[in-house]
């Protein structure tokens, strides 16, 4: 086969071999390179081409290598310091925080003081004995003064100090340049640099990989190099990143000529060869890896870089010059994004560490930096668009009003998918990923696409059901690291008195809440330790015996099955027993995210995954109807939300019991996992309103109501997600305990005047209903009305929205 025959039917998810990349070297035309080269780019980077927006510390000009092409490095110099100052360090890392920025990238040169003496004393009279040992000290300096994440280009590093830079640096690097022996001989550009020797240097990235540092390297092409020793050095980086999976980022850097250095007059290699080396190292690595040319040495050809398969721009710094290559200034950000979108793609902001490692901070970050690197980003690893956290009393962003309730421009594979499921076809694992990570006119698409399908299937009303939530204990023995409700020996002991309510009081709560109007009370609450199924069946009986009439709406899967296993007996004997004691419906709670590698650490002594499925299941089978939810924003990342979505979508097609689906987006404040810095602060606003959305479009035509909380959300809140797909706004509650405890300050109830006052602002029709989406009794319907208003006036202080 050809070379070009094979390009044009190359697997997208098929490497290079050496001797592929090897036929590749002669290419008359490079075209068909660069279109598969950007083929196998755009199935996993789809339309983004990131950036790191950074400020750039030259820590040192000092470095004991010659490389010939270099203008960075230099000797020591007369009345010059070696070394920027702390406070030097300081000054230009706030001017980068002023600026926007987010990384502080070290640069310095290699071991000076092995080489100087001038480096020596230096460091001795700052207090350090290596440059290492000093860039940590700065590093750490920067990070705790200005937030801004360090990453690190030290050079050769053994494992302490490797070790030591993890600790206060979000990312490491070092550009391997070329595995090639022959530079580093008398007449190759390495001459003289015991640094640039390619053992030395690959060593230092295979250490990197054993202390799972993200990494950076790549390659320097145009200094001697043949395509063969480019295609070796790419694929000596690639053996090493199968085995440690840490390089996050493969570099191709084009040579440069600079005046005043020995290759000065070399030429630099021409466009067609850094594209073709691009395209190559495109289809080398998995379609994952994210392959970087920095702009500011190509700056009149931008487009024909993204052609040729970049996904990523590298460092762009709006405060300071790029030290290695100061003739060449980097391109403002807004002239930049418009190359890339002139090129069919999106600029987007990253941050030093990459998603694709950022998506698993507990193996790749350091706890030091962890909860700050949590703080910034969203499910997918990028930086998070707004400050908005659910269950505080944050204003959600501004929609954008033009793209409301029409369908806006989106991609190709975008509106296939939603085409899909708005003909209720169902939707693999990896398309509704794809939907989770829309943003801008694809973000607009989805919740528009959405909106249609609730119309289409609900039309305008908005219903909501009057309840009273009675938390019958918060004593819980079970210890799930999102709990700031439970209290008792085994928890995590935090806010509020542990308490397990007497049935005479359950009793009173429930005939106040049938006074008020109220047609069901939702009852869940911990785990207690002296609790068994008994206990649960005297709590429906308790309910009954007060009002037969009211509905209870109680236990999730987690009290059925401890209370079947207390009792000895089997998950549909116990629902069987429950049903007979009066229990009308199951909420679906204890769910949090159907998938075990969440629940392992999230939850880890909860039901798992197929038992909390087989529990809903039953009960379907025995005739109850059930809610399904959904608790993100932790530690979860968008495949776990599409397992989980696809989950229900299965069992609701094979029982048909769920009556609607629940998205609760994780409330941060109090939780324990949030407090150890093991998670993120709950998802941002366009996470949250796309679960909404996207939950529509994945469930449809099998689940036909979705439900917003207020509790999480906000008035506000609640208002974006009646334009994505959302008919339902769940309860006015009375008493609200569990996202309370957690930190939420939207109150403990939504009476019926405001609930409707919010749907109609929303140019919606309210209708309040029962748990079963029924109408509720005239009389009782004019008694929560009434109700609400004499319970206002008589207690004004509870009215908190």
């Amino acid at each position: 086969m050809s070379a070009v025959a094979m390009l044009n039917h190359f697997p997208l998810y098929q490497r290079l071999s050496r001797e592929e990349a090897l036929s590749l070297s002669e290419l008359s035309d490079i075209a068909p390179l660069l279109a598969a080269a950007s083929r196998r780019r755009d199935v996993v980077h789809a339309d983004a081409i990131s950036y790191s927006r950074k400020v750039f510390i030259p820590l040192t000009q000092l470095c004991r290598d010659v490389c010939h092409y270099c203008t960075f490095a230099h000797p020591p110099r007369k009345g010059e310091r070696a070394f920027l100052s702390p406070e030097e360090v300081l000054r230009i890392a706030e001017a980068g925080r002023k600026a926007g920025c987010k990384e502080a990238l070290f640069t310095l040169g290699d071991k000076p003081e092995l080489r100087y003496r001038a480096a020596r004393e230096e460091l001795a009279a700052l207090g350090y004995e290596t440059t290492i040992s000093y860039l940590v000290a700065m590093a750490e300096l920067v990070f705790r003064e200005t937030g801004l994440f360090p990453h690190a280009n030290p050079g050769l590093l053994e494992d302490a100090d490797l070790a030591a830079l993890r600790g206060v640096s979000l990312s490491q690097g070092i550009m391997l340049e070329s595995v090639s022996e022959r530079l580093c001989a008398k007449g190759g550009a390495h001459y003289g640099s015991p640094d640039k020797q390619p053992a030395a240097r690959l060593d230092t990235i295979r250490r990197a990989g054993e202390h799972a540092i993200p990494f950076t390297s790549g390659i320097l092409i145009g200094i001697g190099e043949t395509r063969e020793e480019r295609i070796d050095s790419l694929l000596a980086l690639r053996d090493l990143n199968d085995r440690y999976g840490h390089i996050q980022e493969i570099i191709v850097q084009n040579f440069r000529p600079k005046p005043g250095t020995r290759m000065a007059g070399w030429q630099a290699p021409p466009l067609e060869d850094h594209l073709w080396t691009i395209a190559v190292a495109r289809l080398i690595f998995e379609p994952e890896m994210n392959i970087q040319a920095p702009p500011n040495l190509s700056p009149g050809d931008l487009e024909a870089l993204v052609q040729a398969g970049i996904n990523d721009w590298g460092g762009v710094s709006p405060v300071t010059p790029d030290h290695v290559n100061p003739e060449a200034p980097w391109p403002h950000l807004v002239r930049l994004a418009e190359a890339t979108e002139r090129a069919g793609k999106r600029l987007t902001e990253r941050l030093a560490i990459y998603p694709s490692h950022a998506r698993h901070a507990l193996k790749w970050v350091d706890p030091k930096l962890r909860t700050a690197l949590y703080d910034h980003i969203d499910a997918d690893g990028w930086p998070r668009e707004d400050s908005w956290c659910p269950g505080r009393s944050d204003v959600p962003p501004p929609r954008d009003v033009a793209l409301i309730g029409r369908r806006a421009h989106a991609s190709g594979p975008i509106e296939r998918i939603l085409n899909k499921a708005l003909d209720a076809e169902p939707l693999a694992e990896a398309e509704i990923v794809r939907l989770f990570r829309a943003r801008d006119a694809e973000f607009s698409a989805v919740c528009a696409a959405a909106d249609d399908l609730r119309r289409r299937v609900n039309g305008d009303i908005v219903s909501y059901v009057v309840t009273r939530n009675i938390n019958y204990t918060n004593i819980c023995y079970f210890k799930c690291q999102f709990c700031a409700f439970s209290k008792g020996k085994l928890s995590e002991n935090l806010r509020g008195r542990p308490y397990d309510l007497e049935m005479a009081e359950v009793a009173q709560r429930v005939k106040d809440a049938w006074q008020r109007g109220a047609s069901e009370v939702c009852m869940q609450g911990g785990i207690h330790p002296s609790y068994t199924g008994d206990k649960y069946l005297q709590i429906c009986r308790t309910v009954k015996e007060a009002v037969p009439e009211m509905h209870i709406h109680a236990f999730s899967p987690l009290e059925v099955w401890q209370g079947a296993k207390t009792l000895g007996v089997s998950v549909r004997d116990f629902l069987a027993r429950l049903k007979d004691a009066g229990l009308g419906t199951l909420p679906g709670t204890a769910a949090e995210i159907l998938d075990d590698e969440v629940r392992e650490l999230l939850c880890a002594d909860k039901i798992r995954t197929d038992e909390w499925l087989e529990v809903m299941r039953t009960a379907h089978q025995l005739g109850f109807r059930s809610t399904a939810t959904i608790m993100f924003g932790h530690i979860d990342r968008y495949e776990h939300w599409a397992r989980h979505l696809v989950r229900i979508r299965d069992l609701q097609a094979e029982t048909g019991g769920f009556t609607e689906f629940v998205p609760l987006p994780f409330v941060h404040m109090e939780a324990p996992i949030y407090l150890k810095g093991r998670s993120r602060p709950g998802p941002t606003f366009r996470e949250t309103i796309l679960m909404h959305a996207v939950a529509r479009l994945v469930l449809n035509p099998h689940i036909t109501n979705i439900q917003a909380s207020w509790v999480k959300l906000g008035p506000d809140g609640v208002a974006h997600c009646l334009d994505a797909g959302v008919n339902d706004l769940g309860g006015t509650l009375m008493d609200e305990s569990i996202s309370r405890a957690a930190g939420a300050s939207h109150g403990q109830e939504m009476v019926p005047q405001r609930m409707e006052a919010l749907i109609l602002a929303a140019g919606r029709l309210p209708r309040q209903r029962t748990t079963l989406y029924g109408n509720p009794p005239a009389a009782l319907r004019e008694r929560s009305f009434a109700a609400a208003i004499e319970h206002a006036s008589a207690t004004p202080l509870r009215r908190q929205l």
